[in-house]
């Protein structure tokens, strides 16, 4: 003889915790692209233009990438300014010290943004796990009720 085991209950809970995932992931995947675009969008504003001696050197500052070329850029120039000294070794009466100083902030900024980009790319890639997760949460509990034998021990999960 066989029974049906009912799981009614727990399959709505789990299919409710599936649409909550999947809609938590799509809000995380617009608020990480709403946020890369707005950076880019910010940096484009300010008309940066990567030297001509770094990699994407022309190009527009509007990107991780491009960000991170010119504080990379930015780098060489104030150490080849101040013959290879970092704002702390120059003396407080050199005037590089302000050189160093500027190029040190300026650099600060670039990192700030490339930084802002990798955690749009986080919340982004997250959102995709967290639909993929509902997902595989909904099609857990839409599977049909279980027959089982009476003699053998019913498992739920």
């Amino acid at each position: 003889m066989s029974s049906v085991v009912a799981t009614t209950d727990r399959s709505k809970g789990i299919r409710v915790v599936g649409v909550l995932s999947i809609i938590a992931g799509i809000l995380l995947i617009v608020a990480g692209g709403v946020t890369w675009g707005a950076v880019s969008a910010k940096l484009a504003d300010e008309r940066i233009t990567v030297s001509e001696d770094a990699a994407f050197g022309g190009q527009t500052v509007n990107s991780p990438w491009t960000a991170f070329s010119q504080a990379d850029i930015i780098n060489e120039h104030a150490l080849s300014a101040t013959e290879g000294k970092t704002y702390a070794e120059l003396d407080k009466e050199d005037p590089l010290r302000a050189t160093a100083m500027n190029g040190s902030f300026l650099r600060a900024s670039l990192f700030t943004s490339v930084v802002a980009f990798g955690v749009a790319a986080l919340v982004m890639g997250l959102g995709v796990l967290f639909v993929l997760t509902g997902w595989a949460f909904r099609a857990i509990g839409s599977r049909p009720a279980v027959a089982a034998d009476d003699a053998s021990p019913v498992l739920t999960v």
